[in-house]
């Protein structure tokens, strides 16, 4: 198995602006399309997300297309989901040009990560609140890769609950793909009882508590080359610190850790998914 930390959401280069943590919750607002293909506005989003983006998003009105991807939790749309509907992630260019190389593919998972800040609600609006952080807010095991490339009439031919999905609109190169979700997980040939995709209920936090900034990231061994760990595309040796933690690459969406089948690495897994209460 590969494990794929994956950067998704709102930042300082995608947006502006953190993704909001709310009452504990991490909220992944999608980011704005900016030109590319979407059938999708943040007033079609759920509540509260409009309104934290017009309160405290740059230029991100209601009426605004958005990039909705990964598209991993039903509820975040106002509108019901077509019969059939599961998680999907689309990805171009560079980015999926790596997770091909690096043989990307069914029974593999994304553990998609953002950045994020507390809100708070004051007098009707919304605020930001503390210091920022990178969390996990969901997962997606890949049951399918569809090669899409322009021919995503095709596609959505073979599966029409992608309907919507940003990626099977035309405007895409060759190089579209898109990542469909399994209905279940499944750790090391074994059903885990768990959902294949979703959004996590508060997330785990990588920051550290110091001052050290938010890409200053606390790391499972598993994960850690300097403590037997496997180690992660676009994170030479010189990034990891020796004491359990990372300094996180600016750069790359997609950080691949081929984790095989180390037990520690799936039992982190299933505590992650499985028991996700506390955000810590």
């Amino acid at each position: 198995m590969k494990i794929v930390l994956s950067r998704k959401g709102l930042d300082s280069a995608a947006g502006g602006i953190p993704g909001p943590l709310v009452d504990g919750r991490p909220l992944s607002v999608p980011i704005p399309a900016n030109g590319t293909p979407s059938g999708c506005r943040y007033g079609d989003l759920a509540s509260p997300i409009p309104g934290i983006v017009e309160r405290l998003g740059k230029g991100m009105s209601r009426r605004r297309l958005c990039h909705l991807d990964p598209d991993i939790d039903a509820s975040v749309l106002r509108a019901p989901r077509p019969r059939g509907w599961r998680g999907s992630l689309g990805q171009v260019g560079a980015a999926q040009s790596h997770l091909a190389a690096q043989g990307v593919g069914r029974g593999d998972l994304f553990v998609f990560w953002g950045l994020f800040r507390k809100v708070e609600r004051v007098s009707r609006a919304w605020r930001f609140a503390g210091r920022p952080e990178h969390r996990i807010f969901g997962w997606l095991q890949v049951d399918a890769v569809l090669a899409v490339g322009e021919e995503w009439q095709e596609a959505l031919r073979r599966l029409p609950w992608l309907e919507g999905h940003p990626h099977l609109h035309a405007g895409w190169g060759a190089s579209n793909t898109v990542y469909v979700a399994s209905d279940a997980l499944r750790l090391d040939g074994s059903d885990s009882g768990l959902a294949g995709f979703g959004r996590l209920r508060r997330g785990r936090r990588l920051s550290t508590a110091d001052s050290r900034g938010v890409s200053t990231w606390n790391v499972p061994a598993w994960l850690d080359p300097s403590r037997g760990g496997t180690g992660m595309t676009y994170h030479p040796p010189a990034r990891w610190l020796g004491d359990g933690t990372l300094r996180a690459a600016p750069r790359g969406q997609e950080f691949v850790a081929h984790v095989g089948t180390r037990r520690d690495a799936l039992e982190w897994l299933e505590t992650l998914i499985g028991g996700d209460a506390t955000g810590d």
